[in-house]
């Protein structure tokens, strides 16, 4: 658990936070709640049973299956064990039920503390639509689009009246999911059935709106924070303009394409809406940036960021520790912060960029984090530790700051040839890449800019990755829970000895096949079945989307034929070699 820093004279704290998530942001929570004196409770699915985050709380309660819809997002489960743990406060974390408005409420209805903003903010900024004419209310600029989720009858002319090209956005959802981006108004139809489609299977919700789309643009995001008494900060912006597929993957501040005056527009323009939202507690307002300067809102996310590690490291600021201050009802005072240097973070994740970013969950058979002055991870593994395929490929964050963007884009590439991790494939290579183009070095790359370069490089493949001895069995600590009670034991399993085998170039984007059977490469849960039965198809042709790891892997047929058998339906769960179309 690590040496406990809490003064021993006094009394056990009454502040009790449970940390409804997991992985590497639990870890991160845990330990400022640590720091600050609290006690904190863990949970755990039962794909998380020996996790890192915990072994480190101070109690831990397992919560149901590995399926996030029968434990990280059973709002059920997880207040019955913030009953359990006699906890105070729930927080959390980011992603899960972090900006569901019905868990913030149903907290603070069952007697807890909700550390994030009020259910009522989480509401009006989680309905895109809403959040748009707030922020129109507000003097926030805005794009161009729909104030309300559009039909396909009314599509067409709404998308005239902005003008193409025009995105294609849920509703209700957000992180990349039930977004299109539509150039002609041919595509505009076959573009708003697939977003509808999607966002209902992410979301719940189909509806979609539609919003200019801008092609050369900068994604530049606000930290706002704002306390309890009415008091609201900007803690500068962030940018995230290194994406695929509407994923961040590279963020830093400040912003490179950020000037003095544009960043006190933004300050403004974000504090405005927080304002207007009555917002309590951490918020992010992300904007979009064009070439020239202008800035549009885009939506708020109300919770804490991925990214919020760059702007503690430019700041000194622990958002966590302000956030659990701002709940207890603190007054914060942030005016006299000034932010000083330049950080970057790189998501660590396991995927193999080499082959179409494949999910690549498993064992980690070795693990050595870099070191040295103002370099920072926040993980949630470490050696002979699981990264299990039901959630988030991302298992760690890699945070440098210097006192410029160039030391800090040095201190990053020095920082990422010494990670070392075996057993699984990672983003590491991807990374050493895009810090050496001249586009990341200069700061002209956009959010489209990645998914086009990477059209005409071929990253190097993961390295082999070895396997463990035969014979000398490796011990695995888990954590069985009695009573309420963890208790650890130790397990000597030899088969897990030895880590995956990565999938080869052609399992990664065909499958594995026998004759015409197309089998699932990987567990995961079927997004899209895009085949009927007795379809001809051709070689090529994706028969279904399967999502591993919060990825979307589409899975083509192997040759020309007929779909002949067809035991697949959308959310379904898939084990890895279970067959998906049989095709004669």
């Amino acid at each position: 658990m690590g040496k406990d820093y809490r003064d021993p004279e006094r009394p056990l704290p009454k502040t009790r936070i449970l940390v409804a998530n997991r992985g590497e942001i639990a870890v991160r929570i845990i330990r400022t709640i640590r720091e600050l004196g609290f006690q904190s409770v863990a949970v755990y699915s039962d794909a998380d049973r020996d996790a890192l985050h915990v072994e480190l709380a101070d109690a831990a309660y397992r919560i149901g299956p590995p399926l996030p819809a029968d434990s990280y997002l059973s709002i059920g489960s997880i207040l019955d064990a913030a009953r359990r743990a006699k906890a105070t406060h729930v927080h959390p974390g980011y992603g899960f039920l972090s900006e569901r408005a019905h868990f913030a409420r149903a907290v603070e209805e069952s007697g807890f503390t909700f550390i994030g903003p009020p259910a009522q903010a989480i509401e009006m900024m989680g309905d895109k639509s809403a959040a748009r004419r707030a922020a129109e209310r507000a003097g926030v600029p805005i794009l161009p689009g729909t104030p309300e989720p559009v039909s396909i009858d009314d599509a067409h002319v709404e998308a005239e009246r902005i003008g193409y090209p025009v995105l294609v956005k849920a509703a209700f959802g957000g992180g990349g999911k039930g977004m299109q981006v539509v150039r002609k108004p041919e595509d505009l139809e076959g573009a708003l059935r697939r977003a509808t489609r999607e966002a209902q299977a992410y979301f719940g919700r189909p509806e979609v709106f539609l919003e200019r789309y801008i092609e050369r643009a900068h994604h530049v995001e606000a930290q706002v924070f704002a306390d309890r008494h009415g008091t609201v900060f900007f803690l500068g912006e962030r940018d995230c303009s290194v994406q695929r597929r509407h994923q961040k993957l590279v963020e830093e501040t400040p912003s490179p394409v950020v000037d003095d005056d544009l960043r006190a527009r933004i300050g403004e323009a974000a504090t405005a809406l927080a304002k207007a939202a009555s917002y309590i507690n951490a918020g992010t307002v992300e904007f979009v940036v064009d070439e020239d300067g202008t800035f549009s809102f885009l939506e708020m996310n109300t919770r804490l960021q991925v990214e919020h590690t760059v702007t503690e490291m430019v700041t000194g600021l622990d958002l966590v520790a302000l956030q659990i201050e701002a709940a207890l009802g603190e007054r914060i005072d942030l005016s006299s912060v000034r932010a000083r240097g330049h950080a970057i973070q790189c998501r660590i994740n396991a995927e193999d960029p080499a082959r179409n970013f494949l999910p690549g969950p498993g064992r980690i058979t070795a693990y050595e984090e870099p070191g040295g002055p103002f370099v920072r991870v926040d993980s949630g593994v470490r050696a002979g530790r699981e990264v299990p395929p039901d959630y988030d490929s991302m298992f760690a964050k890699l945070v440098v700051v210097a006192p410029d963007r160039e030391g800090a884009r040095r201190r990053m590439l020095r920082a990422l040839g010494e990670f070392r991790v075996e057993g699984i494939p990672t983003t590491i290579p991807l990374h050493q890449w895009v810090l050496q183009t001249e586009e990341f070095r200069t700061g002209t790359h956009t959010t489209t800019w990645l998914e086009r370069a990477l059209r005409d490089v071929e990253l190097p493949p993961a390295a082999a990755q070895p396997a463990a001895e035969p014979g000398q069995p490796v011990p695995a600590e888990i954590v069985v829970e009695l009573d309420g009670r963890r208790v650890p034991v130790r397990i000597f399993d030899h088969r897990r000895d030895v880590a995956p085998k990565p999938p080869t170039r052609h399992t990664a984007h065909h499958g594995e096949r026998v004759h015409s059977v197309v089998a699932a490469p990987m567990q995961g849960t079927i997004l899209r079945v895009l085949v009927e039965k007795d379809q001809q198809v051709e070689a090529g042709d994706v028969v279904c989307i399967l999502e591993a790891m919060k990825m979307e892997n589409a899975i083509p047929a192997p040759r020309e034929g007929v779909v002949s058998e067809l035991p697949i339906e959308p959310g379904q769960v898939v084990q890895a070699g279970q067959t998906l179309v049989v095709i004669e």
